[in-house]
């Protein structure tokens, strides 16, 4: 298939595209609207001139944070465009850049030429970064045509992708090439990329930014003066973040255990998309656990059992609060998520046995001895019980974590300096 052919193909799908959107908003309403913008059209007032990143979602907006903070800061002229995907990713980089008047958002166009141009046309970049995976051919060569160098940052590719791609390469060997600079977290990523068309001189292993999370230390004193307002300070504490549908009654059951022997302990509930806050909800009702809403804003009582975290934008200082982890979407075979945020804040991580979408950094931790793997309710009640009876234990697997994120820290800074080059 080649770039013509794959285009044929994408605007004989756009009924079923239209079909998906649908079906979509009907759990998340989100999805019917700004429709336009997948298609180039009533874009917001972009001033032209600038950045553009693009971040498919929740995960990889939160990722590149910090790198969008320091080209701020390192570029104070340039505007930068942020573009995203789902509603979820809209709503969490509107929150984190509410405040700075240079960042702008829309959704990024559909992979059609025009849509493309329309997009490049409103916002005329000097730059495009795009982060981890997210690499579509015409928005590549559109930018190429135009002279746009784009940028892989913190890429990913694992061997089944590498596989998917490979299979299709008069599409996707013309599109690699055309790429200014791929930054890739491996040397084994590397030579993937390699392998399917990607210039030697333009491919770098910087490693993960995700490993340069700095925690702002008003966060860890914000949770801790909540806790004491609770009068929690000495109660345990977990949480089970991002979960999915499947998840919640395994998280459940093993708080269930948990109470059997700790019966204060609070669970802090976190789904992944917001569409499912108010069926886990009625799932903690229905089960008998007494629970709160965390965007009612309603104090934890000692009597509460379970806090659902339904609020956007806050997962990093739910984590805070807590006293050990478990990063969701990892008991099913979705690949788990970002088990850094917790180990950031000195957390010990637990998780389930997916987590092909992290097995690098997951290895990395587990062989640290920072994180440790569940695979159902009992044993997920049986680690947390564990790391509330042995508190000492609970410290080692925290500081093991965070030892693994300062030793892995610098991909940014050589991220940042692949940019420069490009800008200059």
């Amino acid at each position: 298939m080649n770039r013509t052919l794959y285009t044929l193909l994408f605007h004989l799908g756009l009924p079923l595209i239209a079909v998906r959107l649908y079906l979509r908003s009907r759990k998340a309403p989100a999805y019917a609207r700004r429709i336009a913008e997948r298609f180039g059209f009533k874009l917001p007032a972009l001033k032209p001139g600038g950045i553009w990143v693009h971040a498919v979602s929740v995960g990889e907006s939160i990722a590149a944070a910090p790198m969008i903070r320091a080209l701020l800061a390192r570029y104070p002229d340039l505007p930068i465009t942020v573009t995203c995907m789902t509603p979820t990713g809209s709503e969490r980089i509107q929150a984190m850049f509410a405040n700075e008047p240079r960042i702008q958002h829309c959704y990024l166009p559909y992979d059609l030429p025009w849509a493309s141009s329309r997009f490049l046309e409103a916002v005329k970049p000097v730059l495009g970064v795009i982060m981890e995976t997210e690499l579509w051919p015409n928005h590549i060569h559109q930018c190429a045509k135009r002279g746009i160098p784009v940028t892989l940052a913190n890429g990913r590719l694992s061997e089944r992708s590498a596989r998917g791609y490979a299979r299709f390469a008069k599409l996707t060997r013309p599109m690699l090439a055309e790429m200014s600079f791929l930054a890739v977290q491996t040397e084994v990523e590397a030579e993937r990329f390699r392998q399917l068309g990607a210039r030697a001189g333009c491919v770098q292993v910087t490693g993960s930014i995700k490993f340069d999370l700095n925690v702002d230390p008003q966060l860890l004193q914000r949770a801790a003066e909540l806790r004491q307002g609770w009068g929690a300070t000495s109660r345990p504490i977990w949480i089970a973040a991002s979960t999915h549908e499947g998840e919640d009654e395994v998280v459940l059951a093993a708080h269930r255990q948990l109470l059997d022997h700790h019966g204060d302990a609070l669970l802090i509930l976190v789904p992944r998309h917001p569409e499912r806050f108010a069926s886990v909800f009625a799932l903690c009702k229905q089960q008998g656990f007494s629970t709160v809403r965390r965007s009612e804003g309603v104090s934890v009582e000692p009597q509460t059992r379970v806090l659902l975290g339904d609020t956007m934008g806050e997962l990093l200082f739910l984590y805070a609060l807590a006293d050990s982890a478990f990063v969701g979407g990892s008991l099913i075979a979705s690949g788990g998520h970002n088990p850094l945020e917790p180990a950031a804040l000195a957390k010990p991580v637990l998780s389930g046995p997916h987590m092909f979408n992290f097995l690098e950094i997951a290895a990395m931790l587990r062989s640290a001895g920072a994180l440790q793997e569940v695979d159902d309710a009992q044993g997920l009640a049986e680690v947390v019980r564990r790391l509330i009876e042995l508190p000492s234990e609970a410290q080692r697997m925290g500081q093991a974590g965070l030892g693994v994120m300062r030793a892995n820290q610098g991909a940014l800074q050589r991220l940042l300096e692949g940019l420069g080059r490009l800008l200059k």
